[in-house]
Protein backbone atom coordinates (compact mmCIF):
# COMPACT_ATOMS: atom_id res chain seq x y z
CA UNK A 1 0.00 0.00 0.00
CA UNK A 2 1.15 3.53 -0.84
CA UNK A 3 0.40 6.28 1.67
CA UNK A 4 -0.12 9.74 0.17
CA UNK A 5 0.32 12.21 3.02
CA UNK A 6 -2.76 14.39 3.50
CA UNK A 7 -1.78 17.72 5.02
CA UNK A 8 -3.91 20.20 3.03
CA UNK A 9 -1.04 21.15 0.74
CA UNK A 10 -2.20 21.02 -2.81
CA UNK A 11 -1.65 18.49 -5.51
CA UNK A 12 -3.06 15.36 -3.86
CA UNK A 13 -5.77 14.87 -6.50
CA UNK A 14 -3.30 14.81 -9.38
CA UNK A 15 -1.05 12.41 -7.45
CA UNK A 16 -4.01 10.12 -6.75
CA UNK A 17 -4.94 10.21 -10.44
CA UNK A 18 -1.39 9.20 -11.32
CA UNK A 19 -1.63 6.26 -8.91
CA UNK A 20 -4.91 5.20 -10.52
CA UNK A 21 -3.30 5.28 -13.97
CA UNK A 22 -0.60 2.95 -12.64
CA UNK A 23 -3.22 0.69 -11.00
CA UNK A 24 -1.42 1.18 -7.68
CA UNK A 25 -3.07 0.62 -4.29
CA UNK A 26 -2.96 3.85 -2.31
CA UNK A 27 -4.60 5.67 0.56
CA UNK A 28 -4.74 9.43 1.22
CA UNK A 29 -4.08 9.72 4.92
CA UNK A 30 -2.81 11.80 7.82
CA UNK A 31 -2.81 8.80 10.16
CA UNK A 32 0.70 8.25 11.56
CA UNK A 33 0.30 4.48 11.79
CA UNK A 34 -0.84 4.21 8.18
CA UNK A 35 2.09 6.34 7.01
CA UNK A 36 4.69 4.42 9.02
CA UNK A 37 3.31 1.03 7.95
CA UNK A 38 3.02 1.85 4.24
CA UNK A 39 5.36 0.19 1.74
CA UNK A 40 5.86 3.53 -0.03
CA UNK A 41 5.08 7.10 1.03
CA UNK A 42 4.37 10.04 -1.28
CA UNK A 43 4.75 13.52 0.21
CA UNK A 44 3.12 15.96 -2.22
CA UNK A 45 2.91 19.72 -1.91
CA UNK A 46 1.88 22.95 -3.56
CA UNK A 47 1.81 26.32 -1.85
CA UNK A 48 3.74 28.23 0.81
CA UNK A 49 6.44 26.53 2.86
CA UNK A 50 5.41 28.22 6.13
CA UNK A 51 1.78 27.14 5.83
CA UNK A 52 2.79 23.64 4.79
CA UNK A 53 5.04 23.22 7.83
CA UNK A 54 2.30 24.62 10.10
CA UNK A 55 -0.11 22.05 8.72
CA UNK A 56 2.41 19.25 9.36
CA UNK A 57 2.89 20.45 12.94
CA UNK A 58 -0.87 20.81 13.51
CA UNK A 59 -1.38 17.23 12.31
CA UNK A 60 1.64 16.05 14.37
CA UNK A 61 3.32 14.65 11.28
CA UNK A 62 6.79 16.21 11.54
CA UNK A 63 8.36 13.38 13.53
CA UNK A 64 6.28 10.83 11.66
CA UNK A 65 7.82 11.85 8.33
CA UNK A 66 11.32 11.93 9.81
CA UNK A 67 10.73 8.39 11.09
CA UNK A 68 9.69 6.82 7.77
CA UNK A 69 12.01 3.93 6.88
CA UNK A 70 10.45 2.87 3.56
CA UNK A 71 11.02 4.84 0.34
CA UNK A 72 9.45 8.31 0.58
CA UNK A 73 9.02 10.65 -2.40
CA UNK A 74 8.62 14.39 -1.87
CA UNK A 75 7.14 16.29 -4.80
CA UNK A 76 7.62 20.05 -5.39
CA UNK A 77 7.01 21.72 -2.00
CA UNK A 78 7.18 18.23 -0.50
CA UNK A 79 10.75 18.00 -1.78
CA UNK A 80 11.59 21.47 -0.47
CA UNK A 81 10.30 20.62 3.01
CA UNK A 82 12.77 17.73 3.24
CA UNK A 83 15.51 20.36 3.55
CA UNK A 84 16.72 22.24 6.60
CA UNK A 85 15.45 25.74 5.82
CA UNK A 86 13.48 27.68 3.21
CA UNK A 87 13.84 31.40 2.59
CA UNK A 88 10.12 31.37 1.77
CA UNK A 89 8.78 32.84 4.99
CA UNK A 90 12.08 32.08 6.76
CA UNK A 91 10.78 28.59 7.40
CA UNK A 92 12.49 25.86 9.39
CA UNK A 93 11.74 22.65 7.49
CA UNK A 94 12.12 18.95 8.29
CA UNK A 95 15.91 18.94 8.20
CA UNK A 96 16.27 15.51 6.62
CA UNK A 97 18.75 17.01 4.16
CA UNK A 98 21.08 19.77 5.29
CA UNK A 99 20.28 22.12 2.41
CA UNK A 100 18.63 25.52 1.99
CA UNK A 101 15.73 26.35 -0.33
CA UNK A 102 16.46 29.60 -2.17
CA UNK A 103 14.39 31.89 -4.41
CA UNK A 104 14.92 32.38 -8.13
CA UNK A 105 16.05 35.90 -8.98
CA UNK A 106 15.41 36.99 -12.60
CA UNK A 107 18.62 37.87 -14.41
CA UNK A 108 18.59 41.31 -16.10
CA UNK A 109 20.54 39.85 -19.01
CA UNK A 110 17.87 37.18 -19.56
CA UNK A 111 14.52 38.94 -19.08
CA UNK A 112 12.65 36.15 -20.87
CA UNK A 113 13.30 33.88 -17.91
CA UNK A 114 10.44 34.72 -15.59
CA UNK A 115 9.73 33.71 -12.02
CA UNK A 116 8.10 31.33 -11.33
CA UNK A 117 9.87 28.77 -13.46
CA UNK A 118 6.84 27.24 -15.11
CA UNK A 119 6.50 24.72 -17.91
CA UNK A 120 8.46 21.91 -19.51
CA UNK A 121 12.20 21.72 -18.96
CA UNK A 122 14.90 19.10 -19.34
CA UNK A 123 16.52 17.06 -16.58
CA UNK A 124 20.14 15.88 -16.67
CA UNK A 125 22.90 14.25 -14.61
CA UNK A 126 20.41 11.57 -13.58
CA UNK A 127 21.62 9.05 -11.02
CA UNK A 128 20.17 5.94 -9.43
CA UNK A 129 17.27 3.54 -9.91
CA UNK A 130 14.65 6.30 -9.67
CA UNK A 131 15.65 7.28 -13.23
CA UNK A 132 15.95 3.79 -14.70
CA UNK A 133 14.95 3.96 -18.37
CA UNK A 134 14.84 7.79 -18.39
CA UNK A 135 17.00 9.50 -20.98
CA UNK A 136 19.16 12.47 -20.12
CA UNK A 137 17.51 15.63 -21.50
CA UNK A 138 14.03 14.17 -20.87
CA UNK A 139 11.34 16.82 -20.40
CA UNK A 140 9.32 17.14 -17.20
CA UNK A 141 6.89 19.75 -15.89
CA UNK A 142 7.95 22.42 -13.37
CA UNK A 143 6.04 25.10 -11.45
CA UNK A 144 8.14 26.74 -8.72
CA UNK A 145 9.69 30.00 -7.56
CA UNK A 146 12.06 28.40 -5.05
CA UNK A 147 14.83 25.87 -5.61
CA UNK A 148 17.58 23.86 -3.97
CA UNK A 149 21.08 24.46 -5.31
CA UNK A 150 23.08 21.53 -6.61
CA UNK A 151 24.60 19.78 -3.58
CA UNK A 152 25.78 16.43 -2.20
CA UNK A 153 22.21 15.06 -2.27
CA UNK A 154 21.51 15.98 -5.91
CA UNK A 155 20.65 13.03 -8.19
CA UNK A 156 19.34 15.09 -11.12
CA UNK A 157 19.65 18.68 -12.32
CA UNK A 158 17.79 21.19 -14.45
CA UNK A 159 18.87 24.58 -15.76
CA UNK A 160 16.92 27.80 -15.27
CA UNK A 161 19.24 30.81 -14.96
CA UNK A 162 21.63 28.28 -13.41
CA UNK A 163 21.79 24.60 -12.54
CA UNK A 164 19.62 23.53 -9.62
CA UNK A 165 18.51 20.26 -8.04
CA UNK A 166 15.69 18.70 -10.02
CA UNK A 167 15.96 15.61 -7.82
CA UNK A 168 17.59 14.77 -4.49
CA UNK A 169 18.11 11.71 -2.34
CA UNK A 170 19.30 10.89 1.15
CA UNK A 171 18.94 7.26 2.20
CA UNK A 172 15.25 6.30 1.70
CA UNK A 173 14.15 9.91 1.17
CA UNK A 174 13.76 11.09 -2.43
CA UNK A 175 12.64 14.48 -3.70
CA UNK A 176 11.56 15.78 -7.10
CA UNK A 177 11.25 19.51 -7.73
CA UNK A 178 9.12 18.90 -10.81
CA UNK A 179 5.55 17.64 -10.88
CA UNK A 180 6.21 14.02 -11.74
CA UNK A 181 2.46 13.35 -11.74
CA UNK A 182 1.99 15.88 -14.56
CA UNK A 183 5.06 14.89 -16.59
CA UNK A 184 3.48 12.48 -19.09
CA UNK A 185 5.09 9.15 -19.90
CA UNK A 186 8.42 10.25 -18.40
CA UNK A 187 6.70 11.02 -15.11
CA UNK A 188 4.83 7.73 -15.15
CA UNK A 189 8.10 5.83 -15.66
CA UNK A 190 9.72 7.67 -12.73
CA UNK A 191 6.71 6.90 -10.51
CA UNK A 192 6.84 3.27 -11.61
CA UNK A 193 10.53 3.19 -10.72
CA UNK A 194 9.74 4.64 -7.30
CA UNK A 195 7.10 2.00 -6.67
CA UNK A 196 9.64 -0.67 -7.65
CA UNK A 197 12.54 0.58 -5.51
Amino acid sequence: MIAIIDYDAGNTCSVMNAMKRLSADYVLTDDPEAILNAERVIFPGVGHATQAMKSLRDKQLVEVIRSVTKPLLGICVGMQLLNRFSVEGDTTCLGIMDSVVEKFVPLPAEPFQKVPHMGWNQINQLQGDLFKGIEHDAYVYFVHSYFVAQNEFTIGTADYNHLFSAAVQKDNFYGLQFHVEKSGTTGEQILTNFLNL
